[in-house]
C-alpha cells in the first residue's frame, strides 16, 4: 500500500513538473520582454505609429513571435490543453510587452484586449487613418513653407524637422523634392541663386545646398 502511495505521489509530482515546465516563458521571449523599453525607447503616440509598428514587428519577428501580432498563429483548441496553455502564456506576455510601449493617451484603446493580435489590429484600425492624415498635413506644410523672417539656418532647420516628422509617420520625401521646396520658399532676392541650382546639370546634394545657402 505504501509503495502504491509512493508511486502515485511520484506520478503526481511528475505531472506537476511537466506542466510547470511547459509554462516556462521561452528564453528568447523573456529576453525580448526584459529589453523591450531599450529596443523601442519611444512610446507609441498618434504621430509615430508607423515607426513604432515597424520596430515592434521587426523585433518580435526576429525572435519568432511576429505571427502572434499578425494573427498567423492562433490559439490551439481546448482539446490540446498543453499547447493552448503554452500559447496563452506566450501571447499574454507579448500583450504585456506591447502595453509597456504605448503612451497613456493611446492605452485606453487596447487596455481591455486579451490577445496580441487584437491589440495589434485595433491600433492599426485606429491610428493608421490618423497617420495618413498627418502625413498629408506635414507634406502640405512643406509645400507652403517660406523663409519670411527666419534666418537661413532657422529655415533649413524647420524644413528638416518637417521632413523628419514625415519619415517618423511612415512616409518619405525625395531629395529632389526637398530641394524644390527649399528653393520655392526663398524670396525674389534669391532668384539668381535659384536659377543657378535649377539649371545645374548635376543634381545637388542637400548638404551642399545647405552650405551654399548659408554662404549666400
Amino acid at each position: 500500500m505504501a509503495e502504491e502511495d509512493s508511486a502515485g505521489s511520484r506520478r503526481t509530482s511528475s505531472a506537476i513538473l511537466n506542466r510547470d515546465t511547459e509554462l516556462i516563458i521561452p528564453p528568447h521571449l523573456k529576453f525580448l520582454i526584459s529589453n523591450i523599453k531599450n529596443l523601442v525607447p519611444t512610446s507609441l503616440t498618434i504621430e509615430n505609429y508607423s515607426i513604432w509598428r515597424l520596430q515592434l514587428l521587426q523585433h518580435f519577428s526576429a525572435n519568432g513571435y511576429g505571427e502572434h501580432l499578425t494573427g498567423q498563429v492562433s490559439c490551439p483548441p481546448d482539446s490540446e490543453e498543453s499547447e493552448r496553455n503554452r500559447w496563452t502564456l506566450i501571447d499574454r506576455n507579448i500583450v504585456s510587452a506591447l502595453l509597456s510601449t504605448i503612451s497613456p493617451a493611446i492605452l485606453p484603446y487596447v487596455i481591455s484586449l486579451r490577445t496580441a493580435h487584437d491589440v495589434w489590429t485595433t491600433l492599426e484600425h485606429r491610428l493608421q487613418p490618423t497617420n495618413r492624415s498627418r502625413v498629408i498635413q506635414l507634406k502640405n506644410e512643406l509645400h507652403q513653407i517660406q523663409l519670411q523672417d527666419r534666418t537661413i539656418p532657422q529655415y533649413l532647420d524647420q524644413i528638416k524637422k518637417i521632413v523628419d516628422n514625415i519619415t517618423v509617420a511612415g512616409s518619405a520625401v525625395d531629395t529632389e523634392e526637398i530641394v524644390l521646396y527649399i528653393l520655392n520658399g526663398l524670396p525674389a532676392v534669391y532668384n539668381p541663386f535659384k536659377t543657378a541650382i535649377r539649371t545645374s546639370l548635376q543634381p545637388i546634394q542637400l548638404d551642399d545646398l545647405y552650405s551654399l545657402l548659408i554662404s549666400e
